[in-house]
């Protein structure tokens, strides 16, 4: 294994487990030439392999807009969805916004 997809795998676990990012923005973070810089193939290692529940990140994401931007829920489905946003798929989108006040 080489070590850039090792770290590419410890970083993009950083960023799902402590910024609660998307699949698509983590994978942009890491090969991002202004990110991690990590190339294409050592960013779909770590996606592959990164242990997180997507559904629950995009509904921390959608319950910080709603406490602390007060979003109503068609935007924060926008804001969870966009690409220049949390870039998470509608199916998490979807999940977090059912989910918001449970």
């Amino acid at each position: 294994m080489p070590r850039e997809y090792v770290s590419a795998l410890i970083k993009g676990q950083e960023y799902a487990d402590s910024m609660y990012m998307s699949k698509k923005a983590v994978y942009d973070q890491l090969t991002s030439d202004y990110g991690e810089k990590f190339s294409s193939d050592a960013a779909n290692y770590a996606i592959a392999n990164i242990k997180a529940n997507w559904n629950k990140n995009a509904l921390h994401k959608a319950k910080e807009y709603q406490e602390e931007q007060n979003m109503s829920p068609d935007a924060i489905y926008d804001q969870l969805t966009s690409d220049y946003g949390e870039q998470f798929t509608p199916d998490e989108a979807n999940y977090a916004v059912q989910h918001l006040d449970k």
